[in-house]
């Protein structure tokens, strides 16, 4: 059963066409993720196929009743943004909708509450389009991806992970036809100049003809006629060579290779010792005394709720409060959300090359990693989006003299590829990294132990991502046998006494343990 249809849509910004899109159609239970860079139109998509905006051509024909759930700003002061969030989400969801159109519903949840929200998307019964740059979010709730790019939308059947693979399999592919269409070129490119090589020649007596012979037959005419036919032969094959369908070459990012200060002193170490730290916010309590080390080249992501005090942490170690212990070797560049650091009357080169002991190439290196290539490095900040800014913010920090990462949500208004390109760089940067971040799967990349707040305590796992949720999953589940093993107990303690002396009150105690028991067996 078709829900809507999209036909012939093209939109403008200015002069740019932003959306050319021949034809799309969603079906009953579709669960479909729309990907693509910053400013590709993708808002702007999910607003015309909700009916509040209406594209320059085409139409869109909906038959049941859809919801959108724009980019929540937040306006209500005394809740948190999470909070406003959820109210948001759980206001939109309680409609009877066909069809749902969310704009980054994650925004502000933390993981709690992301998949909370998995949760809810699971057991909805209609359709929906959501936008989104977390790709745990994505693979969890998603059977199909659209990419859109350049305007125009490609359907890749399967969750984030399967489309990914996808593109994987097509860049190789592309490598494959690239390196067929070079060596193709060559051998044309070769014969053509063969070709002319021998034509300019022609015009020589050769030297198998005789002066007497050359009088006779006549050399001239027959020396033109070659050349002539030497010259069809290579316009020819310069003609092959221009009908020579192009394929582009794939963009292979240089590795990188930093001259980080002290680097190597500190490997393995410890350099940042956290002893007898306690959090307050006036009287109210975040974490008791807590005490954990932070060893050189160690990448610590700083998990927990929103509001449990990560920030507070980082701030803490930033300023060496009282119990926080720094080794003189460690150098920190410390990432927020507040880009004061960027003077946005210079370029973007600028900015990034100001604190910097890195070569050029290498700073242009970073740059090209995060997607700013050739003479986009020249552009002044002030023109810049707001993901474009904190990319130049994260790789000024990241090329300075230092030594220690510290970052906070570096992933916020960051596209799906400006994360994956972060990544990159994270994962060969040799110093030590601490990092709050909710992105599941960003953490999963980067991280080789977790800080994580459980109120009111904050517990250092030694680990990936991926062993710290298995070791969550055993520890819940020796829990949950912990207390089947007291409910059979308690039990049989009351079947014991009812068999002696019944009474309505055990009874109800009896029903109520059966049915807990259930619950855990569920």
């Amino acid at each position: 059963m078709i829900l809507l249809e999209a036909d012939h849509i093209k939109h403008y910004v200015k002069s740019r066409l932003l959306l050319n899109i021949e034809q799309l159609k969603i079906y009953k239970n579709d669960r479909i993720g729309l990907v693509g860079p910053n400013g590709s139109g993708k808002t702007t998509l999910l607003h015309i196929l909700a009916g509040k905006v209406s594209p320059e051509k085409g139409r869109v024909t909906c038959h049941v009743m859809c919801e959108l759930l724009p980019q929540l700003k937040r306006t209500d002061t005394t809740k948190s943004g999470g909070e406003v969030t959820q109210a948001y989400i759980t206001k939109a969801l309680v409609k009877d909708s066909g069809l749902l159109f969310a704009d980054e519903p994650t925004t502000n949840l933390d993981t709690k509450h992301m998949e909370w929200l998995e949760e809810i998307l699971h057991e909805w019964k209609g359709s929906f389009v959501i936008v989104s740059h977390d790709r745990a979010f994505l693979d969890a709730i998603c059977t199909t991806i659209w990419e859109i790019d350049e305007g125009i939308i490609k359907e890749y059947k399967g969750n984030y992970s399967f489309y990914v693979n996808q593109k994987e399999l097509e860049q190789q592919h592309q490598k494959v036809e690239y390196e067929k269409y070079e060596k193709k070129k060559k051998q044309l490119e070769d014969a053509m100049q063969l070709k002319e090589k021998k034509a300019n020649r022609a015009t020589k007596t050769p030297k198998t003809v005789s002066k007497s012979e050359a009088k006779i037959i006549g050399a001239k005419p027959y020396f033109a006629k070659k050349q002539k036919k030497l010259q069809k032969t290579a316009k020819a094959l310069e003609t092959r060579l221009e009908k020579l369908e192009k394929v582009e070459k794939i963009k292979e990012m240089p590795p990188l290779k930093m001259d980080l200060p002290h680097v190597d002193v500190n490997q393995d170490k410890m350099v940042i010792r956290v002893e007898g730290v306690e959090g307050k916010i006036g009287e109210r309590i975040l974490w008791e005394k807590t005490q954990f080390y932070i060893r050189g080249g160690e990448k610590l992501a700083i998990i927990g709720p929103n509001g449990s005090g990560k920030t507070t942490l980082v701030k803490k170690i930033i300023n060496q409060d009282d119990g926080i212990t720094i080794s003189p070797t460690v150098k920190v560049g410390y990432f927020s959300q507040n880009l004061n650091i960027l003077d946005v009357n210079k370029s973007i080169l600028e900015n990034v090359s100001f604190s910097s002991k890195q070569s050029e190439t290498l700073i242009r290196t970073v740059l090209a990693r995060l997607h700013f290539f050739r003479d986009d490095v020249h552009k002044k900040v002030d023109v810049l989006s707001g993901g474009e800014r904190v990319k130049v913010a994260l790789a000024k920090i990241f090329v300075s003299d230092i030594n220690t990462l510290i970052l906070d949500e570096p992933t916020s208004f960051l596209d799906i590829e400006a994360v994956r390109a972060l990544e990159g760089l994270l994962k060969e940067y040799d110093g030590t990294i601490l990092f709050v971040s909710h992105d599941r799967r960003f953490i999963e990349t980067i991280a080789t132990s977790i800080l994580e707040f459980v109120h009111p305590e904050i517990n250092l796992f030694e680990g990936t991502y991926k062993q710290f949720k298995e070791s969550k999953q055993i520890n819940k589940q020796d829990s949950m046998e912990e207390k089947r093993l007291v409910i059979e107990t308690k039990i049989a303690e009351i079947l014991s006494r009812l068999s002696i002396e019944p009474c309505e009150q055990l009874e109800r105690e009896f029903q109520r343990l059966l049915i807990e028991k259930r619950k855990l067996n569920d």
